[in-house]
């Protein structure tokens, strides 16, 4: 368990958006998992240390703390409109020695130039950005991915599935906004991608979307099958984590010993001979 100084320096508490490099990109308590679910995630789909990755949307590093230190030098690429979330991952997570060895780059582009790099990637990442982006950047942010990935490329993002489709040109952050399936696929199609829904854990009411080439659609079919054992172990771990996260809530735990407190006169009551009976309306 932490602290309450480790909290308040993890921002553990502070609402989503806050000034905090955590707290910024999301739920500050969920920074480990998630980052965790999407480091799993691609590296069930095949990738490996001499993959090229571009991470849109970067932020604090939640996940690039462990994609940096993974892949080889050179190779680690992020887009983040908001310097100051690296800068503070690079003091209090990964330390510059990492970013001397490791050679990730950045750009600070608002308008999804994913182009911007000079480089193809054999795997693209964006990790809570169609949840607070406008179809019209939707579409743009595909439209450059095209141009950027290789032809076995896969571009795994993910998205709030509702019933209707946000309507507005505004970038929402922190409040999400929901996009049927079938409008995120028909995005796809316009730019000539193929998008495909993946299941794969994650904390929030997200699910997950892979965009391909079409020509690499049977060798995603394949890549998906074999991360089939993976998906499940992660699952599993996910609802452990989980579980250990509502077991050591103080109200569970209140409840817990107010049930083992009634069970013990429940059960003194039936020593001393005495039926008890309850009724409920």
């Amino acid at each position: 368990m932490l602290s309450k100084s480790e909290k308040e320096v993890l921002g553990i508490d502070l609402p989503v958006g806050s000034h905090h490099y955590r707290a910024f990109v999301g739920s500050s308590s969920l920074y480990d998992l998630v980052a965790a679910t999407q480091f799993n995630l691609l590296t069930a789909l095949g990738l490996r240390e001499y993959h090229y990755l571009l991470d849109i949307g970067c932020g604090s590093l939640r996940a690039g703390r462990l994609f940096i230190p993974y892949l080889l030098s050179g190779r680690y690429f992020g887009i983040e409109p908001e310097p100051w979330l690296i800068e503070a991952s690079m003091a209090n997570e990964i330390g510059n020695d990492l970013i001397r060895i490791k050679k990730p780059t950045f750009s600070h582009d608002r308008n999804f130039t994913l182009s911007i790099f000079n480089q193809k990637f054999d795997f693209v990442l964006a990790q809570e950005i169609f949840i607070h982006a406008s179809q019209a950047q939707i579409s743009k942010c595909l439209s450059e991915a095209k141009k950027v990935m290789n032809p076995t490329a896969v571009f795994a993002a993910t998205f709030r599935e509702g019933q209707d489709n946000y309507e507005g040109n505004d970038w929402h952050y922190p409040d999400c906004i929901e996009y049927t399936l079938n409008r995120m696929r028909e995005l796809a199609a316009e730019q000539g991608l193929i998008c495909k829904p993946f299941d794969w854990p994650h904390p929030g009411p997200q699910s997950w979307l892979l965009y391909i080439h079409p020509e690499n659609e049977s060798n995603t079919l394949e890549l998906s099958a074999g991360a089939e054992p993976l998906r499940l172990l992660s699952k599993l771990r996910y609802t452990e984590n989980r579980l250990n996260c509502w077991e050591n809530h103080p109200h569970v735990g209140l409840i817990a010993r107010m049930n083992r407190v009634t069970n013990d006169v429940l059960k003194k009551v039936r020593n001393l001979g005495i039926s008890v009976k309850s009724k409920i309306g």
